[in-house]
């Protein structure tokens, strides 16, 4: 008989495309994950998944079963809160958010959904996310949208560009672009949670710039604080530009991303219409972002 550790197992390696992080997500240890996967394996009459030595992921039999394991996973959490009062339940809904969120962004929207519900904060990847709203762990994602990612669950809030960040003192702070090989002796911050990290190593290395960093960090205020200070450049979405940059376009990088709230199937729909009511708030007060180079506006989110 399936037993609710073989879905939770099945889940977590599934999300994280290891055996190894899925045991670390659930506190215990890799052979209980791997022994249970094997388990699972057995009932279903199947492999579930493709080991290497590399990445591990689903096969056909498994990709068809991830959907049934986030019914089972989410019928299994409904049971859990069965028979309790709603009124002692806390927190009203759990918010996951990329790390890559603007401090004064993340903050104008937990303020106007605060009025509405008590909220905890996850902080995740966007994969990671993804999978805890599947599985309902948490009820709404503060994450990246995919450019054609629609739907009634999906909303919108800011479209933006990444761009070249550096100090106002910068001999380019008020040029409109620059050439990735005009900034080769350039000084840089590496941040280490940025979503196109590879893609935007990967640009600069075929274009023949090979920088020194200053500072590789997961720490997006101390990258960016850094940056003001002078301690080198940085590429990073336009909204995480501080007071005291400049930024401009990077010819031919290009990239840019789409950031929204995502509902999982776990958030109560009646609550559905408020949530949407604040979301009418909130990008009202969000600025339009477009293409620019110089200082960063002091309101700018």
């Amino acid at each position: 008989m399936i037993k609710r550790a073989h879905v939770r197992h099945f889940l977590a390696v599934a999300d994280s495309g290891s055996f190894k992080q899925a045991a670390a997500r659930l506190h215990v240890t890799q052979p209980t994950v791997s022994t249970s996967i094997g388990e699972l394996e057995r009932l279903v009459g199947s492999p579930l998944f493709v080991r290497d030595r590399r990445h591990v992921r689903l096969t056909e039999t498994g990709g068809a079963f991830l959907p049934i394991a986030r019914d089972l996973e989410a019928v299994f959490r409904r049971a859990d809160q069965f028979g309790r009062p709603m009124l002692e339940q806390w927190p009203g809904l759990k918010l996951g958010v990329i790390p890559t969120v603007s401090g004064p962004m993340l903050e104008r929207i937990a303020h106007e959904l605060a009025r509405d519900f008590g909220i905890e904060l996850v902080e995740g990847p966007d994969r990671d996310l993804r999978g805890q709203l599947a599985s309902g762990k948490i009820q709404l994602a503060f994450t990246l949208l995919d450019e054609d990612e629609t739907g009634d669950r999906v909303h919108p809030l800011l479209d933006e560009p990444y761009v070249l960040v550096m100090p106002e003192s910068h001999r380019f702070a008020k040029v409109a672009e620059v050439a990735p090989q005009d900034i080769a002796g350039d000084i840089m911050i590496a941040r280490r949670s940025c979503e196109v990290l590879q893609k935007t190593s990967r640009f600069f290395t075929d274009a023949g710039v090979r920088p020194r960093f200053a500072l590789r960090s997961e720490n997006e205020d101390r990258c960016m604080r850094m940056v003001s200070a002078g301690l080198g450049i940085t590429v990073a979405p336009l909204s995480l530009a501080p007071a005291g940059t400049a930024t401009a376009d990077i010819v031919g990088y290009g990239l840019r991303r789409r950031l929204g709230l995502v509902r999982g199937p776990a958030f109560p729909e009646e609550t559905a219409e408020r949530l949407t009511a604040t979301l009418e708030i909130v990008t009202a007060s969000l600025p339009s972002l477009a293409l620019r180079s110089g200082p960063v506006p002091q309101n700018l989110p």
